[in-house]
């Protein structure tokens, strides 16, 4: 058997757990995941009914200004969504999946400058299903990158910044579905 000098052998594990937490600040960003539900007082028909369409996002989300698709429904159709804010910011989504029997869709989002929504790599599932208490929940989920993929991200750029955005545009969304859903009935 081999015998260290407990002096060498704590000094050791001491260098070594050092490296390790060294290494484990040092991993970049993970991943961050977002998701929002809402209840509303319509048969999820209804509610598929308006948000339904890809490319229907700039009928019921207050701040989308335009969101036409290049393909409406099908697979890998782009829509271009474009800003209702100075200087009309846009970006492009792809549809990823789409079931309109589930009525829920997934999307992407390639490319989007970091000062109009603080993301990478990021993905949104969006689905409306029976609420067992009446009417329809609609879950709306994201899983997303901050917005400065390299370490020390400037604080506009941080998990936390990243998180409070897109929290803030689905909430939007959903706050927005509720009342024209529920005004149409």
């Amino acid at each position: 058997m081999l015998h260290i000098p407990r002096r060498r052998l704590v000094a050791t594990l001491a260098a070594a757990a050092g490296l390790l937490a060294h290494r484990a600040q040092a991993h970049g960003p993970t991943r961050q995941k977002v998701t929002q539900t809402v209840d509303v007082a319509r048969t999820p028909d209804q509610v598929w009914a308006i948000v339904g369409d890809f490319d229907s996002i700039a009928r019921w989300h207050p701040l989308i200004a335009s969101s036409p698709a290049d393909h409406g429904n099908a697979i890998g159709s782009k829509r271009l969504l474009t800003l209702k804010a100075e200087g009309d910011p846009h970006f492009e989504e792809e549809l990823a999946k789409y079931d309109a029997a589930a009525r829920s869709y997934q999307y992407r989002i390639e490319r989007v400058d970091p000062k109009v929504l603080p993301v990478t790599n990021y993905t949104a599932w969006f689905e409306v299903s029976d609420n067992p208490a009446g009417g329809s929940t609609i879950e709306w989920r994201a899983a997303f990158y901050r917005g400065y993929p390299l370490n020390d991200p400037p604080p506009e750029l941080n998990d936390a910044a990243s998180v409070k955005a897109v929290t803030g545009v689905l909430r939007a969304g959903l706050d927005s579905i509720k009342a024209i859903a529920e005004r149409a009935g």
